[in-house]
């Protein structure tokens, strides 16, 4: 059983927590780190993996500054000193990349973002188009607007779902700790180190301990509630030693850390999905030109669309039905029913004319189609 390795990485996601952030001490951005990061993804990128981060701090970078000192905040608390500190994130991110001649991107995101399926495709494009142009994606949630308590520094599951929304295959959580344990290797001297996770099953979740002390409060558990999540969309997930100088490096030369391996079907789970799960709010008709392209695998373009049925929104699911009214397959349409009706026929690059803005070149992307 071979693990993974970051030198084949293609789309990486790294999730970097407060711990690792922020100095404790001075609650202060943990400069010379971020730098050493920076180097790594510039070495990536150089390389030509795609490269998002995942990036826990602002709330921790903004207690001293309001003087919110006590161990426990209240949600409005939290919700202000997120606002005070992304600003200081974001700060400290773009100095770290721009002087690696990177450019950083911030992106405020929540759970629902990645699962509501119109706010999905807008997270989902986005994201894309900032990758096209060479910038690196830093993501945190958007604390400053929850409603529901804060998990204090814990992003895990928000890069699961982002590594799963961009179809990433890594994603390295950079922990305090290098892997699972057996058991808390801080209070069980037996307990052994697990290099390699064929699957998360209950025996493995049940691994899961107590959140640590100090800004970081996500822990192992909300680590496998992730590794669930990326593995079961086809992601390769690693968790890996943070404090060391030049971490990706480290892992990528073979630094101890657990790799939980991809599930042989995590590729086709959410095509599943959008094939037996969505109610279709209409239908796209398609011309033998696009049908033979959908055949082998293209995106449905609009110039190939030939007429349009139903109401249906941005992201709602549409059949695809051939010259003759047979259903070649399903999928989420990138525009709502009544822009589809205005580009149907037209080509791409007459979208924006049509329409007063540049949307998708496609109506129905590929990585959101299913046939048959």
């Amino acid at each position: 059983m071979t693990a993974p390795s970051l030198a084949n990485a293609q789309r990486l996601v790294i999730k970097i927590g407060s711990a690792l952030v922020v100095d404790e001490k001075h609650a202060a951005p943990r400069a010379a780190w971020l730098d050493s990061v920076a180097a790594d993804i510039r070495a990536l990128r150089d390389r030509g993996v795609d490269v998002i981060v995942v990036s826990s701090g602002a709330i921790a970078l903004a207690r001293r500054t309001l003087r919110l000192t006590q161990k426990r905040l209240r949600l409005e608390e939290k919700q202000a000193a997120a606002a005070v500190g992304q600003i200081q994130l974001a700060q400290a991110w773009s100095h770290a990349l721009s002087a690696r001649g990177l450019t950083a991107a911030q992106l405020l995101l929540t759970l629902d973002d990645t699962e509501d399926r119109r706010r999905y495709l807008n997270a989902r494009s986005t994201l894309n188009t900032l990758l096209g142009l060479n910038c690196i994606p830093v993501i945190n949630e958007n604390d400053t607007v929850a409603t529901a308590e804060i998990r204090f520094g814990d992003n895990d599951r928000l890069a699961a779902r982002v590594a799963e929304m961009m179809q990433a295959d890594q994603l390295v959580l950079l922990s305090d700790i290098d892997g699972l344990y057996t058991a808390d290797p801080r209070r069980d001297p037996d307990a052994k180190h697990l290099p390699i996770v064929e699957a998360v099953t209950p025996a493995i979740e049940a691994m899961g301990g107590e959140p640590p002390p100090g800004y970081s409060s996500g822990g192992m558990r909300t680590k496998l509630v992730a590794a669930r999540i990326a593995t079961q969309a086809g992601c390769a997930m690693a968790i890996a030693i943070g404090k060391v100088e030049r971490p990706l490096l480290a892992l990528e030369q073979g630094a101890r850390c657990t790799w939980f391996l991809p599930t042989p079907e995590g590729r086709s789970s959410r095509k599943r999905w959008i094939a037996g799960s969505l109610s279709p709010q209409g239908a796209l008709t398609v011309d033998q030109g696009a049908a033979r392209a959908l055949a082998k695998g293209g995106s449905l373009l609009p110039a190939g669309v030939r007429a349009v049925e139903g109401s249906f929104g941005r992201g709602d699911p549409v059949t695809i039905l051939g010259p003759d009214g047979s259903v070649l397959g399903h999928g989420l349409s990138a525009y709502a029913s009544t822009e589809a009706e205005r580009i149907a026929g037209h080509r791409s690059d007459e979208i924006e004319a049509i329409l007063g803005w540049r949307g998708r070149d496609e109506l129905v992307h590929r990585d959101d189609l299913v046939l048959g």
